[in-house]
């Protein structure tokens, strides 16, 4: 286990027992019938994964991520989250370590698509639209602001493994996958969107966008919704009381990392700088924040 004071930066389960993938944020752990996700502290912004970790930002994702599986009317990869059900002879401080964090899932035949769902115009759909009226090729009304609410519209974007995802237009998905199965994703998709943005406006927080990740259960083909969803890593939340459109929202998510870097004058080209205490304290408040607006209960590692 690599850590920092009160982050998980890296799992080693089983001193490499177990075939281990490991994305930006989680480590995958291969148990052959199925899937050991484990979120860890690790945070990325502008393409890097940075030297510091947010404490307990894995037991945020993890726990809410559970929390929609269980409340949306959709299948899930989900199995547990109960780390004694995978089984695992795992020591005292690693069960310590992954409490709140471990995921076990179906494994599925993820579709290579970011499903991103837009309600509102912000990020690369604002940039897009300011230069050319569309966005992955949808045309919108005119004269619309940052930020501004639109009819929710389905913008996927291919998935990169390093760099930005590209955004591409329902024709281009359709084209890969076939034209029923984009259809489907995208019906599910809009669905889901409308369902957790509902639920999160009766919360005060604005669902501005999402992006859902969807795969085919590896034994029975069933479509299900994988990953992670609706956290502040694949989602943007804003307060619905200081909501004003016409620039850009203040977010429940990295923005504090965000906006530091931008202001330290690191190039962005070169390994990041360690992340100042007050940004790393910050940072994890909006996602506690996040967590308990959303669930409506306290959550249980402050």
């Amino acid at each position: 286990m690599n850590t920092q004071p009160g982050a998980l930066l890296e799992t080693n389960l089983g001193a490499g027992a177990f075939p281990r993938r490991r994305g930006k944020v989680r480590d995958i752990y291969d148990l052959g019938d199925r899937l050991l996700l484990v979120a860890t502290d690790r945070i990325s912004a502008f393409d890097w994964v940075l030297p510091t970790g947010i404490p307990d930002k894995g037991r945020v994702l993890t726990g809410l991520s559970a929390f929609w599986f269980d409340h949306l009317e959709v299948e899930s990869h989900l199995i547990s989250t109960a780390l004694d059900d995978a089984r695992l002879d795992l020591s005292e401080e690693e069960a310590r370590l992954l409490e709140g964090r471990a995921m076990l899932a179906r494994k599925a035949s993820v579709v290579p698509f970011e499903c991103v769902v837009r309600g509102y115009l912000s990020g690369s759909a604002w940039k897009e639209y300011r230069a050319t009226g569309t966005v992955c090729g949808l045309v919108l009304p005119g004269g619309l602001v940052e930020s501004d609410r639109i009819d929710a519209i389905f913008t996927p974007a291919t998935k990169a493994a390093t760099g930005h995802d590209e955004n591409v237009s329902f024709e281009a998905m359709a084209s890969a996958i076939g034209k029923d199965v984009a259809k489907t994703l995208r019906s599910m998709s809009l669905e889901v969107y409308a369902e957790a943005a509902d639920y999160s406006a009766a919360r005060g927080l604005i669902l501005a966008d999402t992006k859902f990740e969807w795969g085919f259960d590896a034994q029975t083909g069933e479509l299900l919704l994988v990953d992670e969803a609706l956290t502040p890593d694949s989602s943007r939340y804003w307060s619905r009381e200081s909501y004003r459109p016409g620039g850009p929202q203040p977010s429940f998510d990295k923005q504090f990392v965000r906006d530091w870097l931008e202001a330290s004058g690191w190039d962005k080209s070169s390994p990041p700088p360690e992340l100042p205490a007050e940004v790393v304290a910050m940072t994890r408040g909006k996602y506690v924040e996040a967590f308990e607006r959303l669930t409506e209960r306290s959550f249980p590692w402050k």
